[in-house]
């Protein structure tokens, strides 16, 4: 069930059924290089994982990472949603894409769904955002969405310095 649709996508909570698509979307070397490597190798790994971070995450707050699809076909082409850290004071916006459907407006289309979403239905008054400092393509997304530079911050228990965006809803 789509919890938000735009003009070409559907944005739905992750289940274990989209196991096979987060273990490619985990392993993709965009994803490793400018999120981080999860550990993910198997169809169990991403099992755990959709339970330890969207499914936890709907469970706590609600909200969390979305799978998004095409709207005609239902394929799945990446993950959009907004989760609440520890290590930051604001709820942040996440995004990623399989190749194929990088450079077409899907990250920014289902990105500015989620905010207004995160403003209207979780009535949040700011999102932040974070990405590695050599993310051009990111940081680029997330000024196109209205997010200021806010400059550097390191979150805890990790060595390397992100760079955080942040917008008033």
């Amino acid at each position: 069930m789509a919890l938000l649709e735009t003009e070409r996508l559907r944005l739905r909570r992750i289940s274990l059924d989209d196991a096979a698509f987060i273990l490619e979307l985990l392993n993709d070397p965009a994803w490793i290089r400018f999120i981080g490597d999860k550990g993910v190798r198997t169809l169990e790994d991403a099992r755990n994982y959709i339970l330890n971070v969207p499914m936890k995450m709907y469970e706590q707050t609600g909200f969390g990472l979305y799978l998004v699809e095409l709207g005609e076909t239902g394929s799945p082409i990446g993950m959009c949603g907004l989760i609440k850290r520890d290590s930051l004071p604001d709820v942040d916006i996440g995004f990623a894409f399989l190749p194929a459907y990088r450079s077409k407006g899907y990250a920014y289309e289902s990105a500015a769904a989620v905010l207004a979403d995160g403003k209207e239905t979780f009535g949040l008054q700011r999102i932040v955002a974070i990405t590695s400092i050599d993310n051009h393509d990111s940081a680029a997304l997330l000024q196109k969405l209205g997010m200021q530079d806010e400059g550097r911050i390191r979150l805890a228990d990790d060595q390397e310095e992100l760079r955080l965006f942040g917008i008033a809803l």
